[in-house]
């Protein structure tokens, strides 16, 4: 696991463009996963657009602290 939020950013900089899965804790044992193409990523934040689905929205952002504290999971695929 990285342990700063600059290495999570580089390594996250290193797969834009690609197809992620994105696996985040929604609560008391309830867990999402959203599939899209990480598109960009910012000094504290990167967005992914989702792909299929019928939401009302076509992106969403996470922080890089989520992923440090372990609140979300990202794969590439």
């Amino acid at each position: 696991m990285p342990v700063s939020l600059s290495v999570i950013k580089n390594k996250l900089d290193d797969h834009i463009g690609q197809s992620v899965l994105v696996t985040a804790q929604a609560g008391r044992r309830k867990v999402t996963e959203r599939r899209g193409i990480l598109r960009e990523t910012y000094p504290a934040v990167f967005v992914v657009e989702l792909e299929g689905e019928t939401a009302k929205f076509d992106r969403v952002s996470y922080s890089y602290t989520d992923i440090l504290t372990e609140n979300i999971a990202v794969d590439f695929e």
